[in-house]
């Protein structure tokens, strides 16, 4: 009987995992910390449009500390009081930049805002959530200057590879633009995370795993996969009550299938940070799949493990050897 022969840099596991290589490179866990700066959007002020895009509430995923205190500092303090219980053996703590879009302003403001979480003593980085419209080359020769004495990731949201999917949902850019944003921030050494969205309105099974090899041609350091979910306060959460029938979603068992299919597809030299997302229950209109976050994981890595298959197994990457086993 043959075993398979997994890459390497995989560990005991079938997909790259990005946490699992953050402990190797910095010696410890990496943990982020939520901070909102009070950062808005191109989409929400009316410079591309105003609203949002369609299944977008900033509240289904922002701690709500975040929302009570305006002083980064003591927001800070709130994140690590909780992470410090939770994970005792955290070796760095990184300030995550997450609602909306955090390139948004000159670099002057950004400097301002950014040095003031790394004036914290326990910081030791920072992790920015951007659009790809929003990112110019100054801010990232500035991010680029950073990164070059602390750890930096740039984290773009994308959630679609295709173009008639992110029209659909109001991104106000398509994915032209993210690959120019991609390119330009690996091109000044910067890591560069992407996140995306399955199952949005109206796109193919086809389009979402095509995606795969549009992102493995890129200069991607890592990807972050996300379920769709129906919040509250939403464009999508008004059609969904109007026509639930004209957003159908996934099963779980669906999700993970597509996700396996995906990684099969997908460059396995880009680390995976996260295979689903949660929002508050009392936000949520939709899926209802009774799981938490942390079983999501679980069902995928069984799923790769019966199908004995792995993250990069049909991508262009050199497939990996088997070697002979009495197993």
């Amino acid at each position: 009987m043959h075993r398979t022969t997994l890459p390497p840099q995989f560990g005991a596991r079938r997909f790259l995992s990005w946490n699992d290589q953050q402990r190797s490179q910095h010696g410890g866990r990496v943990q982020k910390v939520s901070v909102d700066a009070g950062f808005t959007c191109p989409n929400r002020d009316g410079s591309k449009g105003i609203g949002g895009c369609t299944f977008c509430n900033n509240d289904g995923f922002t701690p709500s500390y975040l929302r009570d205190q305006a002083d980064i500092t003591r927001q800070i303090d709130t994140g690590l009081e909780f992470f410090s219980r939770r994970y005792p053996n955290t070796r760095h703590y990184v300030s995550y930049f997450q609602a909306y879009s955090n390139t948004y302003a000159s670099v002057d403001q950004l400097r301002k805002v950014y040095e003031a979480a790394l004036a914290h003593p326990k910081i030791n980085g920072l992790v920015i959530g951007t659009r790809p419209d929003c990112v110019p080359n100054d801010v990232l020769d500035y991010l680029a200057e950073l990164s070059h004495s602390k750890i930096v990731e740039l984290e773009l949201g994308l959630e679609s590879c295709d173009d008639a999917t992110l029209a659909r949902v109001n991104r106000g850019h398509d994915f032209a633009c993210a690959q120019d944003a991609i390119r330009r921030a690996a091109a000044r050494g910067l890591q560069v995370a992407v996140h995306l969205m399955f199952d949005l309105p109206g796109e193919s099974r086809e389009s979402m795993l095509a995606g795969a090899e549009k992102l493995s041609a890129l200069p991607l350091h890592s990807l972050k996969l996300h379920q769709l979910q129906i919040i509250k306060h939403t464009v999508l959460a008004n059609q969904w009550r109007r026509d639930p029938a004209s957003l159908p979603i996934m099963s779980p068992q669906d999700y993970f299938a597509l996700v396996v299919d995906f990684l099969e597809r997908l460059s396995p030299h880009i680390a995976i940070q996260r295979i689903g997302s949660e929002v508050p229950p009392a936000l949520k209109l939709a899926p209802d799949w009774n799981m938490r976050l942390h079983e999501l994981l679980p069902h995928v890595e069984a799923l790769l493990l019966a199908r004995d298959t792995w993250q990069g197994r049909l991508s262009g990457a050199a497939r990996p050897k088997h070697s002979l086993s009495n197993e």
